[in-house]
């Protein structure tokens, strides 16, 4: 069991590009670790709230969520609110974080928000970040809050150019703002079999970053598709589905990861 009184691990979900399956996989990453006994909190910074809603999280319920977060408005306690899956919180998004690159643009620290939002005490073992694509404030701010990075990367033609950029943003943030950023590893995801570009891809990805990748990857599946629209994890939507099983194996890797980093007990 995780050691109490411990800060979380706080893991950003991040890649620039869009349609890779990082909503996805934090939606799923976090209810399968909670599944497992994990106290984890995914905090929505995305203002498409598709984590939000793939939990089941009504508008009339999320009031200031994250935008409330970083602006000071609000505590993380009273952000805070429980979804339908045992051991998972989550501080929803708000359509206000929209204007938040013009709104904050100008504030002493602005990077910094989110970090200084998420010392408040919590009972949580572990934190998801889940960014919007890009790399604007909003990102940035999970990435200098987090002890680590985790990148869904699509087995795609372009991925691997976009993972470039990204890559040398988190250099750069760790040489600058957060010099305990590292790298959690990389999840491939909607990867086929079937498709030799896809298999093609996963090989250069896993030639290049080796031990980076994680073994564990989420091949495309219908049940991963169509959980989000009844507000529920792939896991509770159907558990023998191989979406769901690729899930509980990637939070298994994750946890054994973790373990022998001597992060996580």
């Amino acid at each position: 069991m995780p050691v109490k009184n411990k800060p979380p691990r706080i893991v950003a979900i991040a890649n620039q590009k869009g349609g890779v399956g990082k909503t996805t996989t934090a939606i799923n990453l976090a209810a399968a670790l909670a599944v497992g006994g994990l106290k984890v909190l995914l905090v929505d910074i995305d203002p498409q709230g598709n984590a939000s809603t793939g939990l089941g999280i009504d508008q009339s319920v999320r009031k200031g969520g994250s935008y409330a977060l970083l602006s000071g408005d609000a505590t993380l306690a009273e952000c805070i609110i429980p979804s339908g899956v045992e051991n998972l919180s989550i501080v929803p998004s708000v359509a206000d974080l929209i204007g938040v690159d013009l709104e904050f643009g100008g504030v002493e620290k602005r990077e910094f928000l989110l970090r200084d939002a998420l010392r408040e005490q919590s009972d949580a073992d572990v934190v998801f970040i889940d960014s919007p694509p890009g790399l604007g404030l909003l990102t940035l701010n999970g990435l200098v809050a987090a002890d680590a990075v985790l990148i869904p990367l699509q087995a795609e033609f372009f991925a691997l150019e976009g993972i470039s950029q990204l890559m040398r943003t988190v250099d750069m943030i760790k040489r600058n703002l957060n010099p305990v950023l590292e790298v959690e590893g990389i999840v491939l995801t909607m990867t086929d079999r079937r498709n030799n570009l896809s298999e093609q891809v996963t090989n250069d990805v896993r030639a290049f970053f080796k031990q980076m990748v994680f073994d564990t990857v989420i091949p495309r599946n219908i049940r991963v598709t169509e959980a989000p629209s009844h507000g529920i994890p792939v896991l509770l939507y159907d558990f023998r589905s191989v979406g769901a099983q690729s899930y509980l194996a990637l939070a298994a890797e994750f946890m054994k990861r973790a373990r022998a980093k001597k992060v996580l007990a």
